[in-house]
């Protein structure tokens, strides 16, 4: 069976060269063609437009930016979109809000289609290395199908219930990513102003019962200043913003996460919405720089 993958960004498009390094008859799409050259030369067809994978594959699986990318590529709101859908398996495996999922859980399902949430927790290392944890919500029977296709992308996948479940878990999983990466670039700032040897703190955080795979690598990416993108400042805002709506929407206090939000947007703000999130690092310095 040829599987169809659209939307080849940072954890995109190692995702689906993990499905063709596996075997998988893959047929890709992405809106800038650049990104799907590595996947034509692991043995990927190229289809040359989103339209064709719908078309000519049962199961497709995206990794969009966000929901207004995600509707655009199905057609939703226009006539294609039923014939995009139905008689398919759509499987999303980017971070929206858990409402939108259970709109678009509606409007496929009512289209004839089945609707598998499948967001995935790691950044671009994790999903180059095939170790991503998947979190899979929708019908059983899409759901039992989706499963195996995702081995050679995740290590682990968890079963969640019924739409929105995967994308409400997701959210209590990034929730907890934000607010211990920031304590760390939190900690790296503290230590490097207070000239302490940032070798030896990397040293005892990485000895202690603290230490974990995401902190032993966003440590070294701060000691070392490595801004190289893995989990880039904006999407961790836009993840930052889905909770916070979801918190707020349920009447749930969300204090550290709500000090995240504004370091984050801070961040972006002076320019560096595009390298990975331990530049927080840069908002910290800021105002430490105005308390002064």
């Amino acid at each position: 069976m040829q599987i169809g993958f659209i939307g080849l960004g940072v954890m995109g498009q190692p995702m689906a060269l993990n499905l063709a390094d596996a075997g998988a008859d893959l047929l890709v799409w992405n809106r800038t063609p650049a990104r799907c050259e590595p996947l034509r030369e692991a043995g990927a067809e190229v289809a040359e437009s989103a339209k064709e994978v719908f078309h000519r594959t049962r199961v497709i699986m995206l990794m969009m930016a966000n929901s207004a990318s995600t509707d655009a590529v199905l057609g939703r709101g226009t006539p294609d979109f039923v014939a995009n859908v139905a008689g398919r398996i759509i499987v999303s495996t980017g971070t929206n809000s858990a409402e939108y999922s259970r709109m678009l859980d509606s409007d496929i399902c009512e289209a004839g289609g089945s609707y598998v949430e499948a967001p995935v927790s790691g950044s671009r290392k994790p999903a180059e290395a095939g170790r991503l944890v998947g979190m899979l919500a929708g019908d059983d029977k899409a759901v039992a199908e989706v499963l195996p296709l995702l081995a050679p992308i995740c290590h682990e996948t968890i079963t969640c219930g019924p739409v929105p479940n995967a994308l409400s878990m997701k959210l209590a999983v990034n929730l907890f990513l934000i607010t211990l990466v920031t304590g760390l670039a939190e900690a790296v700032h503290f230590a490097e102003s207070h000239r302490l040897d940032l070798d030896k703190l990397v040293a005892i955080l990485n000895a202690g019962q603290m230490a974990s795979e995401i902190s032993r690598v966003k440590l070294a990416k701060l000691v070392s200043q490595d801004f190289e993108v893995q989990a880039s400042i904006s999407d961790v805002l836009k993840n930052n913003r889905l909770i916070a709506e979801a918190a707020r929407l349920s009447n749930l206090s969300s204090p550290l996460l709500d000090i995240c939000h504004e370091l984050y947007a801070e961040t972006e703000a002076l320019g560096h919405g595009r390298n990975d999130m331990i530049a927080v690092v840069r908002a910290l310095e800021q105002r430490t720089g105005q308390l002064s």
